[in-house]
């Protein structure tokens, strides 16, 4: 219903804008000049204040629909059950919503019966008010803005305000965003801390992970709580994937870039990017069925012992996966040096490949730095691989043939585990937060390298 909704809303700003043109056409007269904006403006205009008021109107009634409902059937459940829990009544309200619109409940009873019949009723009143609301909100805002055409009406000055306010609230919707989730991270990080009796030194340099077998009454054992193997893990695995993909992916767009004539471009390059729109899961299954097999048979041919499940089978095909995005990035940044000082190094008699690593290069190294970090931070951020490559276990080791784990794998297994959300948020949220500082670092590193160079060719 909803997206007739916004199908709705934009036909009618569509609509909008073509009859605010058209009018302005007609006052305008034979003569357009005489207006001060042009018709388009005018429209264009018309349109985003229709857009904005039915949009506007349609996500506010509808939120607060919502939840004026939620509450008046949370009212029923408490007064039919005065002691039951919250979760008790959200799982009854799930039900009756399941019962009311033909989906499957896990009961039945006679209370959850006439919940689904009055939350049918109430739903479809709030719908009926979603639309008329924003059918007259956009209505409203078509008549005002189409009753301000005229000859010197400013239309220019204020769609280009209406826009930049539009792109204000966006940056700031980021920002907030952002601080938002930060704001998260800390607040749980805190509660985390708290738990384990602010022994903040047993989680930075403990040699054990295992959170949740010790927990009791909401407080943890710090002796479990040891961040060590997982950063290791993850250190390990990104360092490996690195030594794979940058290499490769640098020298892939050197020669894509200066060497390679326009045929083979034109063919090697889409090939070569074909690998970042390959999903993960088939990386890791790649990496489970074939690359974990093969490691294990080499390593035992010649006498070494390897792990079924190891960082250097999931850090190769973490590499392999991370090639893409360096060597386009890379070949973006090299094909943006500009010409003058390619031809400045031949004029002095420098070969093309001389040109290329004592000129080419340092002048590229600002966004080779940026293609790297974000291969590192694609690497950081990998989960896939590692659970179906390298293994699950919190194991504190260099040792790139044995089973490993990495922090996001840990997050994920928290969450998603049988333990209650509020017990594993703790634990979970500190591991992201230790993850953000930890890559806050690194791009402070980069921009430090980024700016040198940068000062050094501007």
């Amino acid at each position: 219903m909803l997206l007739l909704v916004v199908i709705a809303v934009l036909a009618a700003a569509a609509a909008a804008y073509v009859l605010g043109r058209a009018k302005a056409v007609r006052v305008a007269g034979p003569d357009q000049s005489l207006l001060h904006s042009r018709p388009s403006y005018h429209g264009l205009y018309s349109m985003l204040w229709v857009a904005l008021a039915g949009f506007g109107v349609m996500m506010l009634t509808s939120l607060a629909g919502s939840k004026i409902v939620d509450a008046v059937l949370y009212g029923t459940i408490y007064d039919a059950l005065p002691d039951a829990l919250r979760i008790e009544a959200q799982v009854i309200l799930r039900d009756a919503k399941a019962i009311a619109t033909g989906g499957i409940a896990s009961d039945s009873d006679a209370l959850r019966t006439a919940l689904a019949e009055s939350y049918g009723w109430m739903n479809g009143l709030r719908l009926a008010l979603v639309v008329g609301l924003t059918a007259a909100a956009a209505g409203l805002a078509y008549w005002k803005t189409n009753g301000l055409i005229d000859r010197d009406f400013r239309a220019r000055n204020r769609s280009e305000k209406f826009i930049l306010a539009i792109l204000w609230g966006s940056a700031t919707i980021a920002i907030l965003t952002t601080i938002g989730i930060v704001l998260s991270l800390v607040g749980e990080t805190l509660s985390f801390f708290n738990a384990i009796g602010w022994q903040v030194d047993d989680y930075l340099f403990g040699t054990t992970w295992s959170p949740l077998s010790g927990v009791h009454d909401g407080a943890f054992d710090a002796g479990k709580v040891g961040f060590l193997p997982l950063f290791v893990g993850t250190l390990l695995i990104t360092l490996i994937a690195m030594l794979v993909a940058v290499p490769i992916g640098l020298f892939a767009a050197i020669y894509l870039s200066d060497f390679a004539s326009a045929r083979t471009r034109a063919w090697a390059k889409p090939m070569l990017e074909i690998l970042a729109g390959i999903p993960t899961v088939v990386y890791g299954f790649f990496a489970a069925i074939t690359v974990a097999p093969f490691i294990r048979g080499a390593g035992e041919s010649i006498g070494l012992s390897v792990a079924s499940e190891s960082a250097l089978a999931a850090g190769l095909v973490m590499g392999i996966m991370i090639i893409p995005f360096i060597s386009s990035l890379s070949d973006d940044v090299i094909n943006a040096v500009p010409q003058t000082l390619r031809d400045g190094s031949y004029g002095l008699g420098a070969t093309r490949a001389e040109t290329m690593r004592q000129v080419v290069l340092p002048a590229a190294l600002p966004g080779i730095v940026s293609a790297v970090l974000l291969g590192v931070s694609r690497a950081v951020g990998e989960t896939m691989i590692v659970v179906m490559a390298a293994g699950q276990g919190a194991n504190l080791t260099v040792n790139p043939l044995e089973a490993v784990t990495t922090v996001t794998v840990q997050i994920v297994m928290l969450i998603t585990g049988d333990t209650e959300a509020s017990v594993a948020a703790g634990p979970a949220f500190t591991l992201g937060f230790t993850l953000f500082c930890v890559t806050l670092g690194l791009n402070v590193i980069a921009l430090r390298i980024v700016r040198k160079y940068r000062e050094m060719y501007d």
